[in-house]
């Protein structure tokens, strides 16, 4: 099993107007404060273009009108990654194949070596076929096409010259710098556990992001099922990392309740979960009351994982 102290991941909205309003440093000045907490990772989300209809989000009402604000994740962190020197960077998720399997890994290893090797590059489908529209590929291939990115991302960090045959993706011998070196780009693969996410996850990943609103009963199946495709894959299962959605609890007044919370946070550990997330709005609704009550967070994970 996973004997790493579990982390502590704050999704900022990276979109909308809470921070990503006309003054864009807010965004980044709350990064700063989460690292300042203590707090593991900040995660931002993407969307690169979107359609008028926003129903086919299954996870109940859509975030934002189609035509607010959604700031590009790599950018931004990028940005956030000049201004602090130890947090973590995640994408939480990046719909991969939209940037191209080489841009892409020319892209996150050059973040990755600029900030010391802070890069978590959480990837997904998406859900919009316009996305994919815009981009000239087919969302009925999504799937395979995040497939195809992966192994040629994997391919251009860990070889040079690299070569890869994939039926979207084909190229040989050719050289990307820089690369990650001896480390690796930590892949987190986003998805329900169908035979397709496990195999990917299995093959090219490191760590598992469940759909929104995973329960106890799907964490720990989830957990048995992809340590046994890594063994079956010849990795270590060990290597397996596993988010979980905290659900904060509030007192009357609107603080943290610290004893709630820290049973909470003991629940999705006993299941398996090595990161737990929480979206910096479900702290608190005003993004600097959050900021404040980020270190609370901080000490209830750090106690209620002894």
């Amino acid at each position: 099993m996973n004997f790493l102290p579990p982390t502590l991941s704050v999704n900022l909205p990276n979109f909308g107007d809470v921070l990503a309003r006309d003054n864009f440093a807010h965004l980044v000045d709350v990064a700063v404060r989460a690292e300042e907490c203590g707090v593991d990772r900040v995660n931002v989300t993407d969307h690169v273009v979107m359609g008028a209809d926003t129903s086919g989000y299954a996870w109940g009402p859509f975030a934002t009108e189609p035509d607010a604000m959604w700031l590009e994740p790599m950018t931004v962190l990028a940005v956030i990654a000049g201004r602090t020197r130890t947090i973590r960077l995640g994408t939480g998720v990046i719909i991969a194949a939209l940037r191209g399997a080489a841009v892409l890994a020319k892209t996150a290893a050059t973040l990755d070596h600029m900030s010391g090797g802070r890069l978590d590059l959480g990837v997904g489908t998406g859900w919009q076929e316009k996305e994919y529209e815009a981009a000239g590929l087919s969302f009925g291939d999504r799937g395979p096409l995040l497939d195809d990115t992966l192994a040629a991302c994997r391919a251009l960090w860990e070889h040079a010259p690299a070569s890869v045959q994939r039926p979207s993706v084909a190229f040989t011998d050719v050289y990307c710098a820089p690369r990650p070196g001896g480390r690796r780009i930590p892949v987190w693969v986003s998805g329900s556990l169908s035979k397709p996410v496990i195999r990917r996850l299995a093959r090219w990943g490191d760590g598992w992001i469940p759909i929104m609103g995973a329960g106890p009963d799907e964490l720990r199946r989830g957990r048995d099922l992809l340590r046994g495709a890594l063994e079956r894959d010849g990795r270590d299962p060990d290597v397996l990392q596993i988010r979980g959605r905290l659900q904060v609890v509030h007192d009357a007044a609107g603080e943290i309740a610290v004893p709630a919370t820290a049973q909470a946070v003991k629940e999705l550990l006993a299941v398996g979960v090595t990161d737990v997330m929480v979206p910096l709005t479900l702290v608190h609704p005003d993004p600097d009351r959050a900021a404040d009550r980020l270190a609370t967070l901080v000490t209830v994970l750090r106690e209620a994982a002894l």
